[in-house]
């Protein structure tokens, strides 16, 4: 089942914390819209501009890719290796969905 250095799922698992993070920064950036970033003052409460947004998603998608085309899915159980990718794009995207529920004001 597990037939990959352990550290190979780690960077696939890395690779789909960085592309899910990488999105909602570049899609906000470049949608005009300022956005939570580490860059802000307080660092990921304050919010960024569109710009430092776009190149913050940018290199979070270079790097997540870089990852996932180097360390790419396939051993003998591609599901397991892909579902390492999906875990961690599940993680960072329930920890963002419960950061940014709580410092981005409510629009009802």
């Amino acid at each position: 089942m597990f037939d990959l250095p352990w550290h190979v799922y780690l960077l696939q698992f890395v690779a789909g914390v960085l592309l899910a993070n990488g999105l909602p920064h570049f899609v906000q950036g470049i949608s005009g819209h300022w956005f939570q970033s580490p860059f802000a003052s307080p660092p990921g409460v304050g919010e960024s501009s569109p710009v430092v947004n776009v190149l913050w998603g940018f290199l979070n998608l270079a790097i997540g890719f870089a990852l996932l085309f180097g360390f790419a899915p396939k051993g003998s159980d591609v599901i397991v290796e892909w579902a390492f990718v999906g875990l961690g794009a599940l993680v960072i995207a329930l920890f963002l969905a419960r950061h940014f529920g709580r410092v981005r004001p409510r629009r009802d």
